[in-house]
């Protein structure tokens, strides 16, 4: 199979292949000299390094054709005696290569230096000396290669892994969002089902606001997150439907700090909030209900206040929390794990406070 990988990637490959030999043959290199040193012989740096990087790049040429073998016959491959019959029998000929090679890179060097050498004197004495270590060079080499690939196999299933997980969270999310539309979508077409007997210009004044808002409920684009002031409008719209059926029974009030409206946050993270209080709050009193809406940042945070004056959590809470704030927990969960707060509570004032936490 042809190499598909760019040019610049190639070199770079090359590069670090000839990087790596080199800092290997001048830790050799260093070696030698120091033992040599020791040992009362006289050895220049010089000769230390061209001795040393001339064993080290005929095993940098070699590496080549050694990586495909070991790419070609991996050790989890399905014959494992087969693997390494092969790979044993490579190590015998490319040790026997790397001595040929190495003897004809000291017979050109003596002719060089003017000191011209046979192959066989050459030849004789490297099989000797070095044929059981490079064997064992070989093993490394192949070793090396496979722990890289495995490197990288690892990582790419990481990346897969990640990007599986992050299609899934959209598709919570996603679905989360389709479950909260048509749930708000009929407890408005209720709201306005019970005015049609009563008084019907209040129930027509509700049809048109519901089409206005959705208007903008069809123009949102079905992400995740939105800025805090789409928001903000969304719930404005939403407030004017129940103003119309509640009368002068509701009044409500934004306070939303200019600084965070550029914010994004979780979509229709208030109307359900606001539902919630309006229902639980606002419905069962008999008396005026007053709903206030506040968003500001609290350190490095955004903080969303709804607050109600209603009668507030009952004791021990909710036996059973509705749609919305079910599903407002679980899109919270999923957009930002344990990096954000979503608490009930009564307020010293009296009514329910509901306070989102999130990272600003």
């Amino acid at each position: 199979m042809p190499d598909s990988s760019p040019p610049g990637r190639n070199l770079l490959r090359f590069a670090g292949i000839v990087a790596f030999w080199t800092l290997v043959g001048l830790a050799f290199a260093s070696q030698f000299y120091l033992s040599s040193t020791l040992l009362g012989r006289s050895v220049t740096w010089g000769q230390a390094i061209g001795y040393s990087l001339g064993d080290w790049y005929v095993w940098a040429v070699l590496s080549v054709p050694i990586l495909v073998v070991a790419r070609r016959f991996p050790p989890e491959g399905a014959q494992p005696w087969r693997t390494a019959t092969v790979h044993l029998a490579a190590a015998l000929v490319f040790s026997l290569v790397y001595v040929f090679l190495r003897s004809l890179v000291g017979v050109v060097h003596g002719r060089l230096l003017d000191e011209p050498v046979a192959f066989a004197e050459v030849f004789r004495p490297l099989l000797v000396k070095t044929y059981p270590f490079n064997l064992l060079v070989y093993g490394v080499i192949v070793t090396i290669s496979h722990a890289v690939d495995y490197y990288r196999k690892y990582h790419e299933r990481t990346v897969h892994t990640l990007e599986l997980e992050k299609h899934l969270t959209e598709a919570r999310l996603q679905s989360l969002l389709r479950q909260l539309k048509p749930h708000f979508l009929f407890n408005t077409l209720n709201g306005i089902a019970s005015l049609m007997h009563t008084d019907v210009n209040a129930a027509d004044k509700m049809l048109v606001r519901l089409s206005e808002l959705l208007r903008l409920t069809m123009h949102h684009p079905g992400q995740p997150l939105t800025k805090l002031r789409d928001e903000v409008a969304f719930i404005e719209k939403y407030l004017e439907i129940e103003r119309i059926r509640f009368r002068d029974r509701l009044t409500a009030r934004v306070n939303t700090d200019a600084a965070v409206l550029e914010a994004e946050v979780p979509s229709l993270i208030l109307q359900p909030l606001v539902e919630n209080a309006i229902r639980h709050g606002i419905e069962p009193r008999p008396g005026p209900g007053h709903i206030e809406i506040g968003a500001r940042r609290d350190g490095a945070r955004l903080l969303l206040i709804v607050r109600d004056n209603g009668a507030g959590l009952p004791p021990g809470g909710f036996t059973r929390e509705g749609i919305g704030l079910a599903n407002t927990r679980a899109r919270l969960r999923e957009l930002y794990g344990d990096r954000h707060e979503f608490t009930l509570a009564n307020h010293p004032e009296g009514g329910l406070e509901v306070r989102v936490s999130l990272p600003a």
